[in-house]
């Protein structure tokens, strides 16, 4: 009888199938009523594996809420590639992007807010790294709008940051169908001109 040599899976292989595992199941269930074992599970990966990787769940989460921060700027820098040098049209067309992705039917809103839900205390290092993401974003809008040369730039980004996260809020109280959303890019356009034009 031959027995066969068990073939290890390399370092970058193993993260990435562990990862889109987690990913799966964090966003779509919830970080908390997710266990190691049940990615374990979802990944096909014995549970050695995981943690070779990862020494604690709180290291995947953020692995994982890294990974969502990548993917939030990637499409940010995608949507501001279509119309270069034209700030007015970059919002436009951000919020534009923002209100067909938050369309989509299987759409479980915005992933760094419900990672805040479920951590409430501000100290622990998986909400601190999803602050210093949300303020991130404040920033990008508040650049955004002082290239526009808004009369209130502080105002029109904190207003824009309320607009996206309300969109996320909107999308799963109201379905993914919502009026709102699909108003969304017309409201963000009304508002632009409308703080340019107050000069």
């Amino acid at each position: 009888m031959t027995t066969g040599k068990r073939t290890r899976i390399p370092r970058e292989q193993a993260q990435e199938i562990i990862l889109n595992a987690a990913e799966e199941l964090f966003y779509q269930e919830g970080i908390h009523a997710v266990s190691v074992d049940a990615v374990v599970e979802r990944a096909g990966i014995n549970k050695m594996s995981v943690y070779r990787q990862f020494s604690s769940k709180t290291d995947l989460i953020l692995a994982y809420i890294s990974r969502k921060q990548e993917g939030f700027w990637t499409e940010w820098s995608l949507s501001l590639s279509k119309h270069p040098d034209q700030p007015r049209e970059q919002l436009i067309q951000f919020f534009r992007d923002l209100a067909a992705k938050a369309s989509c039917t299987d759409y479980r809103g915005c992933c760094f807010l419900n990672v805040a839900v479920e951590f409430p205390d501000t100290a622990h290092p998986v909400r601190e790294l999803v602050t210093s993401h949300q303020k991130r974003i404040h920033d990008a809008f508040l650049v955004m709008a002082e290239a526009l040369g808004a009369a209130h730039p502080s105002e029109l980004a904190y207003t824009l940051r309320l607009l996206m996260e309300g969109t996320y809020a909107e999308s799963q109280t109201y379905g993914t169908d919502s009026g709102a959303i699909q108003m969304l890019p017309v409201i963000v356009e009304k508002l632009i001109d409308t703080s340019i034009a107050s000069r």
